[in-house]
């Protein structure tokens, strides 16, 4: 077997399951040394592709462009059609795996992507999952999928591994090929063939994990750290807020011992940070424990964004301003600075805790897409900053998009307007308030 494997390595032909964030990304640099087929089911995505344009901004056209160059050793082919990846021997599933209105893990696109791949598993070829899941999903869900649908029996007729994402929405310095990856795989000798199949890519480098559980777990982990961590200083924001403290200031101050942690407080969403920590709860709750600090730090966190309205109406009252009817304009929608994604953008909450009191609002975020974010949140979105009012109540600026430098404030507050910076974007003194 050991055999087998490594000469499938030097003529692997890699079908990625999922093409957004994380698998487009992934496509090309793959593309750079073998054949690939990227495969997406939304075909006005495939279509967008195949005109070498990526909307998510992740890969450039250019970068796009070439890697559908493809010639007899390597290239990228993009396709919605289940029959185009049978000749690949390497499957990747890189779907999301988002939660449901209970917060609960919502498995249903992993799934289908199981069942695709299933259809057309053969004897000898290797699945590797690098979607978000709770430890032991890999071989305990994907794995009785690829067996039922395809006839094949596990580490005997085909392998899988789990290899973790860590691709970061918008970073331009920390992309794919310059993370280091983790691998795993269900034997020893599958483990070293996708250890080596990453490790010809990723100029960073892999670390193979001693299983797939590992990997697994070491995933969650990572954004469950970090939610815990921003909870942490959220809730310092909430208690010195009502000590007259600035929060930024006394973070700076922390910050000069050599060992503390500067985490800012603000918005968490996203499709990991946000949603992975309750793939730990659940698979927690599943044997037994209650996880008490992942929960309460995604308390925590998912009660900012009405916590930030609230906060906001209060200083509208302190300056007598009518709240019923008045005019708030919200700064970005995106989960993140200067990046399109809108995924689990907690921005929303705040939007919706507003609306509670009667105020009309309107979003500005040039980075958004409007029919997406139409789709998604059902807000018609401004995106040129040329259509926005003037004499806005109040200014809520959300998200650190750059574009927002440049941005006039004196020129869209009223003479009795206040502003409201969540994420500490402005001097201090161009504000009212901040987190």
């Amino acid at each position: 077997m050991c055999n087998k494997l490594l000469v499938l390595k030097k003529n692997s032909t890699i079908a990625i399951i999922g093409l957004g964030y994380v698998g487009l990304p992934l496509a090309v640099a793959f593309a750079s040394k073998y054949q690939v087929i990227g495969f997406d089911i939304k075909t006005k995505r495939v279509e967008e592709l195949q005109r070498a344009n990526d909307t998510t901004l992740e890969v450039t056209n250019k970068e796009l462009k070439n890697s559908l160059i493809s010639n007899t050793r390597n290239g990228l082919t993009i396709t919605s059609a289940v029959h185009d990846i049978k000749k690949a021997n390497v499957y990747i599933i890189t779907v999301p795996t988002p939660i449901n209105n209970q917060r609960q893990p919502l498995l249903t696109p992993l799934k289908k992507a199981c069942e695709t791949v299933a259809s057309v598993l053969k004897k000898g070829d290797v699945v590797i999952i690098e979607s978000t899941v709770y430890p032991g999903a890999t071989e305990e869900f994907c794995v009785p999928i690829f067996e039922s649908s395809s006839d094949l029996i596990f580490n005997r007729d085909f392998f899988v591994g789990y290899s973790p994402e860590r691709i970061n929405p918008g970073d331009k310095k920390h992309t794919v090929t310059k993370i280091l990856k983790v691998t795993s795989g269900s034997t020893p000798e599958a483990a070293k063939f996708i250890d080596k199949l990453y490790a010809s890519i990723i100029t960073a480098g892999t670390y193979l994990a001693p299983s797939i559980k590992v990997a697994e777990a070491a995933k969650v982990i990572e954004n469950s750290q970090r939610d815990i961590n921003i909870a942490f200083v959220n809730e310092l924001s909430k208690i010195f807020r009502l000590l007259n403290i600035d929060t930024e200031e006394v973070l700076t101050a922390a910050a000069t011992k050599w060992n503390f942690l500067k985490f800012s407080p603000g918005l968490v969403g996203g499709h990991c940070i946000g949603v992975d920590p309750y793939y730990l709860a659940q698979k927690a709750k599943d044997v037994g424990y209650n996880p008490e600090i992942i929960l309460a730090g995604r308390k925590m966190n998912d009660s900012m964004g009405s916590y930030v309205a609230q906060e906001t109406v209060k200083l509208m009252i302190d300056k007598g301003i009518s709240i019923k009817g008045s005019n708030t304009l919200v700064l970005g929608i995106t989960f993140k600075e200067n990046c399109p994604d809108i995924r689990n953008s907690r921005v929303i909450d705040i939007i919706r805790e507003f609306k509670t009191y009667k105020v009309n609002i309107d979003v500005y975020d040039p980075w958004a897409d409007i029919d997406t974010v139409k789709q998604e949140y059902n807000l018609n979105l401004i995106n040129n900053a040329s259509l926005l009012k003037r004499n806005y109540d109040a200014i809520v600026l959300a998200v650190s998009h750059k574009e927002f430098l440049s941005l006039d404030l004196e020129k869209l507050i009223s003479a009795t307007g206040v502003i409201f910076d969540v994420k500490s974007f402005y001097p201090k003194s161009n504000t009212d308030s901040r987190l």
